[in-house]
């Protein structure tokens, strides 16, 4: 047991180092990343202010009125353990994390579309995992203040191919998340928040009770 808790920390430490070593990169790393959200968002090269304005209110065109995007407290990792065992030391299967985000909002009449990006890491713990993984994230707009208010709120699923590897990335783009355009100053509190959410693998994962037989 002590060997395969000194293999998990090996892991842990080599990943921190990984870590480490992007944020050394600093803009090289940060840079690559937004170029790829920007492909997977079918972002125009072309600064904001040189594009002209649509001839029609209603034709969709980006905003810079797009709330900041955070992980939401408590759900920045998502680790799962072996059948009937808690995530916790040995039993640990695989552990996904939450490493950058990105967004942009395209406004549409009164409504605004967000497109959010999501990118992370997957590591293999010592109880070994699937050859692919389901990871649950959900998306939300939130009003801040006293007493936050949930805007709207979306879940999602993406399957992530892990083969024989210990440490593998992943990255993920809601891009169908639609809220009312804000009135005035509210738009200043709101956010965008991200996480996983394991009630997704919770709910799919209750046996469906069969229906009553008819008489």
């Amino acid at each position: 047991m002590g060997r395969i808790s000194s293999i998990l920390v090996a892991r842990a430490g080599a990943l921190l180092v990984v870590v480490a070593c992007s944020a050394l990169a600093g803009p090289a790393s940060a840079q690559s990343f937004t170029d790829k959200l920007k492909g997977l968002f079918g972002g125009d090269s072309k600064p904001q202010e040189q594009q002209a304005p649509p001839a029609n209110p209603d034709e969709p065109q980006v905003t810079t009125d797009c709330p900041q995007v955070t992980i939401r407290a408590g759900a920045s990792t998502y680790s799962v353990a072996a059948p009937g065992k808690q995530a916790v030391g040995n039993d640990v299967r695989y552990q996904a994390t939450i490493t950058k985000m990105a967004r942009d909002c395209t406004r549409t009449g009164g409504d605004i579309t967000a497109r959010i990006g999501v990118q992370g890491r997957i590591i293999v713990g010592p109880a070994g995992a699937p050859a692919s993984v389901e990871v649950p994230l959900r998306v939300a707009v939130v009003q801040g203040g006293v007493g936050e208010k949930v805007i709207a709120t979306k879940a999602y699923r993406t399957t992530v191919n892990i083969g024989e590897d210990e440490s593998v990335p992943f990255s993920f783009v809601a891009d169908d998340l639609v809220y009312p355009v804000p009135p005035g100053a509210v738009a200043d509190n709101y956010i965008f928040y991200v996480g996983f959410d394991p009630q997704l693998v919770a709910t799919s994962d209750k046996p469906v009770k069969p229906g009553k037989k008819k008489k």
